[in-house]
C-alpha cells in the first residue's frame, strides 16, 4: 500500500520563499563501468571535470548553499571541491542505499534549508545553465511540490520513464529494472535533474520504501507519493535532450566529449573567430579566444588561455595555461603556462615552458626551448637553443644552438642578455652572467664571465691546423684517399705544401 503524507501536514503547510534555494549534486557512485581508479564525476571533460561541469551549471542560480553527496572516493572528490568549488559542503553517503537516501542526508546536513532543493546528478556535463533556471522558474511558478526535468531521446534505453495519465500528467517515474514492457517502449525519460519544495520533500523522503528491484530508496518515487497525497507534481522538457546525456563508461564520455567540442568551436565561430577544422580542433570551455583569431587544425586550448584578437595558433599546437597576444603566432608548438606578446611568433617545434614570457615582436624559433625566461620585444631566438632562467632584453639576437646553461647540480642561476646584443652560433652561457647592451659574443665561445657593454666576448681556443695528418694517421681510408688527390691537384697547380708537425 502506497504511503501518503499526513493531511494535517499538507492543510498547515506554508510554502516557502521561492528565493531561497538549496543544491544537491548526488556524486557519490562508484562508477563501475568506467573501470577506473578515479570517481567516475572526476573524470575530466574540456577544462572541467564532470562534476565541476555540473556545479557550474548550477552556479547562475545562486543557492544560498550547496551541497555535494559524495561516497565512493570521497577524499579525491573532497580534495577537488576545495580547489573548484570550496563554498559547496560535502556530505558522506557511506553505504550507497539509492537517490532517495542520498538527498535525505544532504538535507540533514542543512536542517535549515528552506523554499526550493534543486537535486542533479554528477554525471551530466553539457547541461546548460539556462536549462537549470528554465526548470527552477518553472517549479516556482506553478508553487509546485516536486518538478521533474524530462526529455525526449532517441533510444532510452537504460534510463527512467516519465509514465503520464490520460490527462498528460506525470504519474509516475519508472526506473527501467522497473518498468513493464509497455513503459519501456516510452522514449520520454528522466533527466535525473528535479526541483522540490524543501519541506514537502522532507516529508516525503521519510515514506520512501526499499521494495524495487534494487532495494534502493529512489528519489523518483517521492512523485507518485507527492502525487498521491494531492500535491501538485510538474514536469518541465528540456529544449535539447543531448543536454540530459549522462556518461556511465569511456565510450560515452567520449561522445559527451565531443559533443561539448562542437557545441564550443561552433560558439566561438559564432563571436568571430575562424576555426579552421571544428573536428580537431578541441577548446576547453574555461579558455577565452578573441574575435578575428584563426585556429588552425590539430590545436588544443587548454586551462586558462587567453587568444589575443586576430592571433594564429596551430596547425599541431597545443597552448596551456597560455596568454596569446594580439596579432600573435604559434605555429607547430607546445606552450604551457607561457606568455606571448602581441605580434610574437613561436615555432614551429617550439617549447615554452612555464614563465616563458615574449614580449612584443619578440620571436622564439625552430627547435628552441624556453623555461622562466623573459625574452624582450623584439628580441630573437631563431632556432636551436635553449634559454632557462634567463633575461633577454630588447632587440637582441641569440645565435642558433645557444645554451643557457643553468643548472650546477644543486641551484639554479640566472643569466642577462642585454638589449642590442649580439650572440654568436653555439655559445654557451654560464650562470650566473652578464652579457650587456650592445655587446657580442664570438661563435663557439664558452662565457663564464660578464661582457661589459658594447665589448666583444672569444671564450675559445685557437685553431691549429695539423697538416698531412689524415695520409699518417688514416692511411687507406676514403678520406685520405681523397686528401692524396686534393694534394696532387694543389701541386700541379704549383701550391706550396705547408710542414706537417
Amino acid at each position: 500500500m502506497t504511503a501518503r503524507l499526513s493531511p494535517s501536514r499538507r492543510e498547515s503547510h506554508v510554502v516557502s520563499q521561492p528565493h531561497l534555494r538549496t543544491v544537491v549534486v548526488l556524486a557519490a557512485g562508484e562508477g563501475k563501468r568506467m573501470k577506473s581508479s578515479l570517481p567516475k564525476v572526476l573524470h575530466p571533460l574540456l577544462g572541467r571535470t564532470l562534476l565541476g561541469h555540473v556545479l557550474a551549471a548550477a552556479g547562475p542560480l545562486g543557492a544560498d548553499r550547496s551541497v555535494v553527496v559524495v561516497g565512493h572516493g570521497a577524499d579525491q572528490v573532497r580534495e577537488h571541491l576545495t580547489e573548484v568549488a570550496p563554498g559547496t559542503t560535502p556530505v558522506l553517503q557511506e553505504r550507497q542505499l539509492g537517490t532517495g537516501h542520498a538527498v535525505r542526508i544532504a538535507l540533514d546536513a542543512v536542517p535549515d534549508a528552506t523554499g526550493t532543493v534543486v537535486v542533479i546528478n554528477g554525471d551530466v556535463p553539457l547541461l546548460r545553465p539556462e536549462t537549470v533556471q528554465a526548470l527552477v522558474e518553472a517549479h516556482e511558478d506553478a508553487a509546485a511540490a516536486a518538478t521533474v526535468l524530462a526529455a525526449e531521446v532517441p533510444d532510452p534505453t537504460g534510463l527512467g520513464r516519465i509514465v503520464r495519465d490520460v490527462q498528460g500528467r506525470l504519474e509516475q517515474i519508472v526506473e527501467e529494472r522497473d518498468a513493464t514492457p509497455q513503459q519501456r517502449a516510452l522514449r520520454e525519460i528522466n533527466a535525473g535533474i528535479y526541483a522540490f519544495d524543501a519541506a514537502r520533500l522532507r516529508e516525503a523522503l521519510g515514506k520512501l520504501s526499499t521494495d524495487n528491484d534494487q532495494g534502493e530508496e529512489y528519489l523518483t518515487d517521492v512523485f507518485a507519493l507527492l502525487r498521491d497525497a494531492g500535491e501538485p507534481v510538474a514536469v518541465h522538457c528540456a529544449a535539447d535532450h543531448v543536454e540530459t546525456l549522462g556518461c556511465n563508461d569511456r565510450v560515452e564520455l567520449a561522445a559527451l566529449r565531443r559533443l561539448l567540442r562542437d557545441r564550443v568551436n561552433e560558439g566561438w565561430m559564432r563571436t568571430g573567430v575562424s576555426i579552421l577544422d571544428p573536428h580537431t580542433t578541441w577548446i576547453d570551455v574555461t579558455v577565452t579566444v578573441e574575435r578575428d583569431a584563426v585556429i588552425d587544425q590539430n590545436t588544443q586550448l587548454q586551462g586558462a588561455t587567453v587568444v589575443g584578437e586576430g592571433a594564429l595558433v596551430g596547425p599541431d599546437t597545443t597552448l596551456v595555461d597560455t596568454v596569446v597576444g594580439a596579432g600573435a603566432s604559434i605555429v607547430r608548438s607546445h606552450a604551457l603556462g607561457a606568455e606571448v606578446g602581441p605580434q610574437a611568433s613561436v615555432g614551429p617545434y617550439a617549447y615554452l615552458r612555464p614563465e616563458s614570457r615574449l614580449g612584443r615582436k619578440a620571436k622564439v624559433g625552430t627547435f628552441v626551448e624556453t623555461k622562466k625566461a623573459s625574452i624582450g620585444d623584439g628580441s630573437k631566438v631563431p632556432h636551436l637553443s635553449y634559454v632557462g632562467d634567463a633575461t633577454i632584453g630588447d632587440h637582441s639576437n641569440i645565435g642558433a644552438a645557444t645554451v643557457f646553461v643553468n643548472y650546477d647540480g644543486v641551484r639554479k642561476h640566472h643569466t642577462t642578455i642585454g638589449s642590442h646584443a649580439r650572440t654568436g652560433a653555439d655559445n654557451m652561457f654560464v650562470a650566473p652572467v652578464r652579457v650587456g647592451d650592445g655587446a657580442y659574443t664570438a661563435a663557439g665561445s664558452v662565457i663564464t664571465g660578464d661582457v661589459p657593454p658594447g665589448a666583444m666576448a672569444v671564450a675559445r681556443g685557437q685553431q691549429r691546423n695539423v697538416e698531412g695528418w689524415v695520409l699518417r694517421k688514416r692511411a687507406g681510408t676514403d678520406a685520405a684517399e681523397a686528401a692524396r688527390r686534393a694534394g696532387e691537384g694543389a701541386s700541379d697547380t704549383g701550391g706550396a705544401a705547408s710542414e706537417g708537425d
